[in-house]
């Protein structure tokens, strides 16, 4: 039985032993676990699919972050190598159950306790000795455990499916006077995430002197001299808020969805975690927010911009510890 470092005994190591493709049924799963394994897992062998089914949709439905995140993730970023299927009729699906392939064939497979999240298979302790959480998975019989997939795989549909959200549960985020002059969404459809009784922070993009930095932040790509894509920026976090547990630690990804319907991967760099990037470009939050700033790509952004749009900070929802909503409205 195993109950330490399972991200690379189960998700990693069956790759260098030539695997090439992992079904996977679990009750719970994440984007950001999925945009964190596909990382990885493509340094070590870049012929990898990734097939997942999250089986507890037909009780628990699904936040409208993770699901418009995984649609993204399998149309936009890996098309040819993530898949994400919901299970949408009953009895819902509780197992976790991690089937790899080498060649179309089983060659080896893992049963436990694990969900597929970061949380689950230790992805911010990596390395460190500690858990986040106690797991367990222990070896099961590869074919049995493929059968089991294909046989959930019927009572399924593909994330990207227009009748996904008909058939599934979707928990749409709704802002509820949690902020004068913030808009969010208002469509009625149930269950409801109202942002008001989520934990929140608010963010400035100014420097403790009221200013907007030049060459840092929002303007990080600012930096002629050394060749940087212009549009390079992060957020920056102050101590209260990087050191308060309100964002995951660093090493772990999280989904980001926006007031706009834009879904952005995102984690924690710098020294102490300081900074919110985009791993996959960092050039993608500066893009993001010139657009919303009505500015060119590329150009410098001034506190004069943030005036005009009508704020100079932006908040940050926590959905749960892997998704998060961001507010950048204005009144």
């Amino acid at each position: 039985m195993f109950t330490k470092d399972l991200f690379e005994t189960v998700l990693i190591d069956p790759v260098k032993d030539g695997s090439d493709r992992l079904f996977v049924v679990s009750g719970y799963g994440t984007v950001a676990m999925a945009f964190h394994h596909l990382q990885e897992v493509l340094k070590v062998s870049k012929k990898i699919a990734v097939e997942l089914i999250v089986g507890m949709c037909p009780q628990d439905g699904i936040s409208s972050v993770n699901h418009e995140a995984f649609r993204k993730l399998v149309g936009f970023d890996y098309p040819t190598r993530f898949d994400c299927r919901y299970l949408v009729s009953a009895p819902p699906v509780h197992s976790k159950v991690y089937s790899w392939q080498r060649g179309g064939r089983p060659s080896v497979a893992f049963l436990g306790s694990a969900n597929y999240t970061q949380n689950a298979f230790g992805v911010a302790t990596r390395g460190t000795g500690v858990r986040a959480q106690w797991e367990a998975l222990d070896h099961c019989d590869a074919h049995q455990a493929t059968a089991y997939f294909m046989e959930v795989l019927r009572r399924t549909i593909e994330c990207r499916d227009p009748r996904a959200a008909d058939l599934v549960a979707l928990h749409r985020t709704r802002i509820k006077a949690s902020r004068k002059g913030v808009k969010g969404e208002t469509e009625p459809r149930a269950p409801v995430e109202d942002l008001a009784s989520m934990e929140r922070v608010l963010i400035s993009f100014l420097d403790r002197n009221g200013t907007l930095p030049r060459r840092s932040g929002l303007n990080w790509g600012q930096r002629p001299e050394l060749r940087r894509e212009p549009n390079q920026a992060y957020i920056r976090l102050d101590s209260s808020v990087y050191s308060s547990g309100f964002f995951p630690p660093r090493g772990m990804h999280f989904s980001l969805m926006t007031d706009d319907g834009q879904v952005i991967i995102c984690t924690r760099a710098q020294d102490n975690g300081k900074a919110i990037h985009t791993p996959h470009d960092n050039s993608i939050i500066g893009k993001y927010f010139r657009k919303r700033l009505g500015l060119r790509d590329g150009a410098t952004v001034a506190k004069s911009d943030l005036e005009r749009y009508g704020r100079t900070d932006v908040a940050f929802y926590k959905v749960d510890d892997e998704t998060f909503f961001m507010d950048f409205s204005s009144g």
